[in-house]
């Protein structure tokens, strides 16, 4: 009996598509891995959005970000954000869309973004750290074990 291809049955985009389509990717999202990797090494260019609430942000969030939730987010709040950095946002991950939230309400304000892919649940998963409490803490420094990608 012969078997059609479900994956074959839409023919797959040029290389050069794929190409671009990859690269937009790139440039809305990043992943766990990445983001660790820069706040190791003290990239001050980024800044890390918990874009959950402040109770949420206190149990447990990415070292170095602030808490600004999403629903709390304002254009006279985003005003005084630097304009010349990068954002990331994050929520507690892919069954959430608290950072497509902020993401949207940073990108409108004129800020540019990047969506953190899987949230905290994608940066437990890879082994990072979590700070607890008001303090916002810091990953600079921090020996990361290879990811394996």
């Amino acid at each position: 009996m012969p078997t059609e291809s479900l994956v074959l049955a839409v023919p797959p985009a040029s290389p050069e598509e794929s190409a671009a389509a990859m690269l937009e990717k790139l440039r809305l999202h990043t992943d766990a891995w990445d983001l660790a990797v820069d706040l190791a090494n003290g990239v001050t260019e980024i800044v890390v959005v918990d874009t959950r609430s402040q109770a949420h942000y206190l149990a447990g969030h990415i070292p170095g970000a602030i808490n600004l939730p999403h629903v709390e987010m304002t254009v006279d709040r985003l005003a005084s954000l630097d304009r010349s950095r990068l954002y990331i946002s994050y929520c507690d991950g892919i069954g959430c869309n608290g950072s497509t939230w902020g993401a949207f309400k940073l990108a409108s304000a004129g800020l540019r973004v990047k969506e953190l892919l899987g949230g905290l649940d994608f940066w437990r998963r890879d082994g990072h750290p979590i700070a607890i409490g008001s303090d916002a803490g810091s990953l600079h420094g921090h020996e990361l074990e290879s990811c394996g990608c």
